[in-house]
């Protein structure tokens, strides 16, 4: 190939090239050749070579070596080369390069010459890849072409000027009168760019602002003129007049209006009229309507006009575009909380909507149905929710579950109804809920004492059913331990009469040690549950003897360790083993709203034994004459072993004392030594905003190790979701973060979370934590960091 063919020609050869190897091959000879053109002094062809450069660079060669060139090029007296060579400033050059600093001059000259168009070339440029130095000094020149007579002209000064703005914000004053004066121009695209300006203008300072909010009365104006004007080829887009002048008007007027009433109040009629007039036929008309809406909302709007502007979002629902429905549920789930009576009047389209192919759309569905139960439409609301749940993707059913929890506890009309709900979503789902869900359905069964012989009788049969729902399981052989003689009477009221045997109720707890799907902390359950009911039959106690002695030697040390205690039980300690797997007391609630999985209380497997202090208001403590080492069956009382967090938290059929020391270890039930209560950690609020509040306390373990609880709660109106805390300290220090306790805060400080924080200092140096609070409310991510430089108790 000739050095010398045209454009058409080399995109031609770089076409036809039949490998990668090959297209280089064309590049690098066509380059060479550039360059070499480029070191003559007369080279007639400079704009021909530059052309075939910024193609070169279009396809991702380097082309870096065209800079300077393209600096040459700008500064021709030909349209021609400084149309290239512009463009090439714009491709090659950014404001980080010192070459574009060699051309500021050159536009400067440019943006006085006396053609319209070399003057728009160098404001395109500019507003392109001007750096802060550039716009500095070009400003004035830009501020003197916004008044100038050409319309072209000041089309492109405006939005050169919004580049300005962006870049050197202090240079927002400058450009204020001339924006303001933009707006009695005619011409669309002068209007469009004045509107673009005066918004990023009042965004970026208040003063501003406040003065902008007298121009509402021209903007509703030049808006109503839009909106009742005939037929104009030049602006109609289907059938609507300039869309993209009313999107941005309607903009504006939602920033003047928010938190102002005298600017809501003068804007209320147009609003009115523009969601009343529009096609909502046309994707454009959608899009006017939408803004509209979204202003509507964001103002101090009359009553009438929010429900019109509900209304609105309800028809997007029924639209067959699935992204206008989309954006509708995202606009819904932003007002449900202000305006929930007018969303809810659309609730049979919303939960429709959970039926929809798509995957997002069903998610934002899933949002804001839950987000519209209320304790008048509970019934209802749950039985979409679970059938909903039954039949939802794969990745839904862990925030289904989450979401069906916190209503059920917050709008419960009975706590059967409750302790019913749970157990459908345990045996739907059963495998998506949260770790927490256990212990906090134990919680609310054992609260409820008059439906013990009910509950028991369900679970038994839901765990003939089906065994692979490890957590209905767990709950289960909980029940059937706690309440095993209530399932052999058949008493129950509630059920039809069912004759359960004593060799029934064993099989069922033997299949699930024996089950090859049940987990470790599942068998657990199960064994501890056979355990406890040696006290409440009489007639298989030997058998129940051999089936713990088997898991004496099971591979899971803490099975085995389990079952070696039990079987200590049977033999050296039989005279204590009626008091020790007695029935567990009614447990204490200590935070409102927790059965939802939420809860504030860091679940036994999550805090070493000696250290629990939440759970001291869990569980009422024990007389301290009581026997309380069960890992003292195995040596005496100097010989104390400090139990494992996943043995204390999957026994949750014995008596716990959750005293500080060894003495008071969860599992501690022959020892004789005395607990001794520990102090609570001072705490103290290092973050409160928008309703959330972040707590710190501290605890050290020893010279150099501490250990910092966050606690999170969420004192607003609406839920939040996706809640993360991370953290982040010096070099010298070392930092382990736990698992939190749940990733959501129901409204009105319903639950709390809960994240432990570890760090080793080794070094001693100063301490600091930085925080970063992460969550989404209302369908908007927010973000902010909290800088703590002081720990109470150091």
């Amino acid at each position: 190939m000739s050095p010398s063919v045209p454009l058409q020609e080399m995109i031609r050869a770089i076409r036809s090239a039949r490998t990668q190897c090959e297209e280089r091959g064309v590049i690098q000879r066509e380059c060479a050749a550039i360059r070499a053109q480029f070191r003559q002094s007369d080279n007639g062809g400079r704009s021909h070579n530059l052309a075939k450069l910024l193609y070169v660079h279009m396809l991702g060669y380097p082309a870096h070596f065209g800079q300077m060139e393209c600096v040459r090029m700008i500064a021709s007296p030909r349209y021609s080369e400084k149309r290239v060579g512009y463009l090439g400033a714009m491709m090659l050059l950014d404001e980080k390069q010192d070459a574009s600093l060699l051309i500021t001059n050159s536009i400067k000259n440019d943006l006085s010459h006396s053609n319209q168009y070399v003057q728009s070339l160098a404001l395109c440029t500019l507003a392109c890849m001007g750096s802060a130095e550039m716009c500095r000094d070009l400003a004035p020149e830009i501020d003197r072409l916004l008044r100038a007579s050409n319309s072209y002209i000041k089309k492109k000064a405006a939005l050169c000027a919004v580049h300005i703005v962006r870049k050197v914000n202090d240079l927002g004053e400058l450009f204020a009168p001339a924006a303001r004066a933009l707006l009695s121009e005619k011409n669309h695209g002068v209007l469009h760019g004045a509107v673009v300006l005066i918004t990023e203008l009042c965004e970026r300072n208040p003063e501003t602002l406040e003065r902008f909010r007298k121009t509402v009365p021209d903007l509703v104006q030049i808006m109503k003129g839009l909106v009742i004007s005939g037929y104009s080829p030049e602006h109609d887009v289907a059938g609507i007049s300039d869309p993209f002048l009313q999107v941005r008007i309607l903009r504006l007027l939602r920033i003047l209006g928010r938190n102002n009433e005298a600017a809501s109040d003068a804007m209320n009629d147009l609003l009115a009229q523009v969601a009343t007039n529009t096609d909502s036929t046309k994707t454009v008309g959608n899009a006017v309507l939408y803004e509209t809406v979204l202003t509507v909302l964001d103002i101090k709007s009359e009553s009438g006009l929010r429900v019109l502007a509900v209304n609105i979002l309800g028809r997007f629902l029924l639209n067959n575009d699935r992204n206008i429905r989309y954006i509708a549920m995202i606009s819904l789930q932003k007002i449900v909380g202000t305006d929930h009576n007018a969303v809810q009047r659309h609730r049979g389209t919303i939960v429709d909507c959970l039926k929809d192919q798509d995957a997002s759309v069903k998610r934002r569905a899933l949002d804001l149905s839950l987000a519209l139960v209320s304790a008048s439409n509970i019934r209802s609301m749950m039985k979409e929710l679970l059938i909903f749940l039954s039949s939802c993707p794969p990745e839904l059913r862990a925030q289904a579950a989450s979401g069906i929890f916190n209503a059920a506890e917050r709008y419960a009309p009975s706590q059967r109804w409750h302790i019913d709900t749970i157990l459908h979503v345990l045996t739907t789902a059963g495998g998506d809920v949260r770790d927490e869900t256990v212990p906090n359905l134990i919680q609310l069964i054992t609260n409820a004492s008059e439906l013990h012989c009910y509950t028991v009788h369900k679970l038994y049969r839901a765990l003939l059913t089906d065994i692979t729902q490890q957590s209905l399981v767990q709950v289960a052989c909980w029940c059937i331990g706690e309440y095993g003689d209530l399932l052999l009477r058949g008493e129950c009221q509630e059920t039809e009469p069912v004759q359960v045997t004593e060799d029934d109720v064993l099989d069922a707890l033997e299949t699930v040690l024996q089950s090859h799907m049940s987990s470790p902390t599942t068998r657990g359950f199960a064994l501890t549950a056979t355990m406890k009911l040696s006290t409440r039959i009489t007639d298989n106690v030997d058998r129940i003897r051999s089936i713990v002695s088997i898991y004496g030697s099971c591979i899971d040390v803490e099975l085995q360790q389990r079952a070696v205690e039990y079987n200590a039980l049977f033999k050296k300690y039989d005279h204590m083993r009626a008091a020790v797997l007695e029935r567990m007391p009614v447990i204490e609630k200590n935070s409102p709203g927790h059965t939802n999985g939420e809860s504030a209380v860091e679940t036994l497997k999550e805090i070493p034994p000696a250290k629990v202090k939440q759970g001291e208001s869990l569980l009422p403590p024990q007389p301290t004459n009581q026997v309380c080492d069960l890992l003292g069956l195995l040596g005496g009382p100097e010989e104390t072993l400090q139990p494992s967090p996943a043995l204390s938290s999957s026994a949750p059929g014995l008596p716990v004392n959750t005293g500080g020391t060894a003495g008071g270890d969860l599992l501690d039930l022959l020892g004789e030594l005395e607990p001794t209560p520990v102090a609570p950690a001072p705490a103290m609020s290092v973050y409160e905003k928008d309703g959330v509040t972040l707590t710190l306390s501290c605890e050290k373990q020893s010279d150099s190790g501490l250990t910092v609880t966050l606690t999170a709660s969420n004192t607003a109106d609406s839920d939040i979701s996706s809640f993360t805390l991370q953290a982040a300290v010096p070099k010298s220090v070392q930092l382990h973060m736990k698992a939190p306790s749940g990733d959501s805060l129901p409204a009105q400080g319903a639950a709390k979370v809960t994240q432990i924080v570890i760090l080793n200092n080794p070094n001693k140096v100063n301490l600091k934590m930085r925080v970063r609070v992460s969550y989404t409310r209302q369908g908007a991510a927010i973000q902010d960091t909290v800088q703590i430089d002081s720990f109470p108790g150091l």
